[in-house]
């Protein structure tokens, strides 16, 4: 799969966004695909170095809750999805398989399951359809492998945006929250 949005060009589209249909705003979307490429890593050491960059960076943005920079042995033996544009890795997806060990409201023991442990793009390529991307890739090869669920936990500080792309623009579930209020 080759996603690209070129920034200005996207910049303008965004901006010119209330004057444009939906039709025609996906059309040009679609228009501005190219040059990034979304595929699974398979072992690649260069991917793993990325990704271990990529998290670094993420833990010194302070956007999620308790979030630490990943070590290698975090990573090894997860599945790696990376989206790369111009030989630079600008977004990733890891996760794996697991099986549901207590039946839930959502699937019944045993059911076969992936979880996304984390889905990261550069901050200067949000909001370009990246991170989308990498999931419906994801989602592609799971249909394809006969998964049937996608689990993910966020503990992002901006859950009003984390909400809206899980739900409203990748159609996922809300099953559950832990809240919590720090009184000092």
């Amino acid at each position: 799969m080759t996603i690209h949005h070129d920034k200005l060009a996207y910049g303008k589209l965004a901006s010119a966004r209330e004057d444009l249909s939906d039709d025609k705003l996906l059309e040009m979307l679609s228009e501005l695909e190219s040059e990034t490429e979304i595929r699974e890593a398979t072992g690649e050491e260069a991917a793993l170095k990325a990704l271990l960059a990529l998290s670094e960076a993420w833990e010194r943005e302070n956007s999620c809750y308790g979030y630490r920079k990943n070590e290698r042995g975090d990573i090894e033996g997860r599945r790696i999805f990376t989206a790369e544009r111009g030989g630079e890795t600008v977004g990733y997806l890891f996760g794996g398989k697991e099986y549901l060990k207590n039946a839930s409201s959502v699937a019944a023991d045993g059911t076969e399951y992936f979880e996304i442990e984390e889905i990261y793009v550069v901050p200067e390529y949000r909001n370009m359809g990246i991170g989308r991307s990498l999931y419906e890739f994801l989602e592609e090869r799971l249909k394809e492998e006969g998964t049937e669920y996608i689990f993910l936990s966020t503990a992002t500080k901006d859950w009003r945006k984390i909400f809206h792309f899980y739900i409203e623009e990748l159609g996922m579930e809300f099953w559950s929250a832990r809240l919590f209020k720090k009184l000092k």
